[in-house]
């Protein structure tokens, strides 16, 4: 896999990977940025928690399991000081749809977290992630992740 960042002025920056779809980040205008884009930060927990959704809607669609609405937020805790890592990030899964049993969500999540995901699997390495789902408004306690 390859990526390549560019510089597009100021503290802008654009992103294209292999896809050659483009992501724009910028910083904060208190660190020179214009607030135009997403920053790095930002796009490093979004792909983290896309790469992780992907899996568990392509587990879910081959249980035949009919989900209406579906979002993974993360709330991530970052090191006070430079380089400023994440220390912890929590994956909180929401669904709605008819007929969802929790058995088989969990069983997604958990096949996502412990197998599949690599972006999850390498943050893994550097700090502890831990997950919950909601369904349908009803929420599981924090675990961590398999």
């Amino acid at each position: 896999m390859r990526v390549t960042v560019s510089w597009q002025g100021g503290m802008r920056l654009a992103g294209q990977g292999e896809s050659g779809r483009e992501v724009t980040m910028d910083a904060a205008p208190e660190h020179g940025g214009r607030n135009e884009g997403a920053r790095p930060s930002e796009v490093f927990l979004m792909g983290m928690a896309g790469c992780t959704a992907l899996d568990v809607l392509s587990i879910l669609g081959k249980k035949r399991l009919k989900v209406e609405s579906f979002a993974v937020d993360v709330e991530a805790e970052r090191a006070a000081e430079h380089p400023r890592i994440f220390t912890a990030a929590t994956l909180i899964y929401r669904f709605t749809g008819p007929d969802l049993p929790e058995e088989q969500v969990k069983h997604a999540i958990e096949l996502s977290l412990g197998k599949y995901c690599g972006m999850v699997n390498t943050v893994k390495k550097a700090a502890p992630i831990s997950y919950c789902y909601e369904i349908n408004g009803r929420r599981s306690p924090v675990q961590p992740a398999p």
